[in-house]
């Protein structure tokens, strides 16, 4: 789709407004699953806008993102209980506790290496955890990083953001990690996601989207409306990125060359936050306000 294409744009709602849809992923069974952040509940949502919503033993274990696994399972941190969940395609969950105390789990992906990796924003740690659910966890060079979100790199590695370090880290599967420095002070990384040739994460305190490749080079596309808050991103082809944008109620896109383009939501302040790629090919996104929107490619 060329930039200059407005996408079709629909809303599904899913939850009432308290729920709070926060996770996006595609399943391997081609659905969407979501968590729902606010009323501890992961939900299975079908391209023809079927729910069926799965309550967590914990109504207050604030499930924040979602990821498939390699075990044909959906996995997902809950940062307020310090759990990592699972949930199989037929609804069946359960949960494993982080070994570091207050550890708050946020971002979580598959790795290289037949693992599901998260992030402790608290502990200022990358943890690894296998499909029969033991954990291992790598502490970070720095302290108050705040690591956030993560994705599996082109180069076999993990990368992940460091909200608070104004940097990108990289993890290898042996636990070795590397910091790059943002050059934009305060930027305040948040998503972050791989196009199978270099990884793009977005600056929510800087109204950026980055580019770095897996040799450390460093690139920054400074969004037309700063003050834009982009949250989450994904790659839907090489070179070509979709991203929501929190606090301005819109989906963005970008080009390898830095070309973007901004896409309005039909309902106003509706918080939009994770955002993937459906197994039909759309850009689906979450809504805090309790709905999923589906942009047409």
């Amino acid at each position: 789709m060329h930039p200059s294409e407005a996408p079709a744009i629909r809303e599904i709602p899913v939850a009432d407004k308290d729920a709070g849809p926060y996770g996006i992923a595609t399943g391997p069974d081609g659905a969407l699953w979501l968590t729902f952040v606010h009323s501890g509940r992961v939900a299975r949502l079908t391209l023809d806008g079927e729910l069926d919503a799965h309550p967590l033993d914990s109504p207050a274990c604030r499930p924040t993102v979602i990821a498939p696994g390699p075990d044909g399972a959906l996995w997902f941190a809950r940062s307020q209980d310090h759990r990592i969940g699972r949930v199989t395609t037929g609804g069946a969950t359960e949960s494993f506790p982080v070994p570091t105390p207050d550890s708050g789990p946020f971002g979580i992906t598959a790795g290289p290496d037949g693992a599901m990796w998260f992030t402790e924003m608290n502990a200022d740690r990358i943890g690894r955890i296998t499909c029969d659910g033991e954990i291992t966890e790598f502490a970070l060079p720095r302290t108050g990083a705040f690591p956030s979100m993560i994705t599996a790199g082109p180069d076999g590695a993990l990368w992940f953001t460091l909200n608070q370090a104004n940097a990108i880290g990289r993890i290898t599967v042996h636990g070795d990690i590397v910091i790059h420095p943002l050059p934009a002070p305060g930027a305040a990384p948040v998503g972050i996601t791989s196009d199978g040739t270099a990884l793009w994460f977005v600056e929510i305190a800087a109204g950026q989207v980055g580019r770095i490749s897996v040799d450390g080079a460093i690139k920054e596309f400074p969004l037309p409306d700063r003050t834009a808050k982009p949250h989450a991103i994904v790659a839907s082809a090489a070179g070509e990125c979709w991203f929501t944008e929190w606090g301005a109620n819109r989906v963005g896109r970008i080009t390898d060359s830095g070309e973007i383009a901004e896409y309005g939501l039909p309902s106003p302040s509706s918080e939009p936050h994770g955002i993937t790629v459906g197994s039909d090919g759309a850009l689906w996104v979450a809504l805090e306000t309790g709905a999923v929107a589906r942009l047409e490619p």
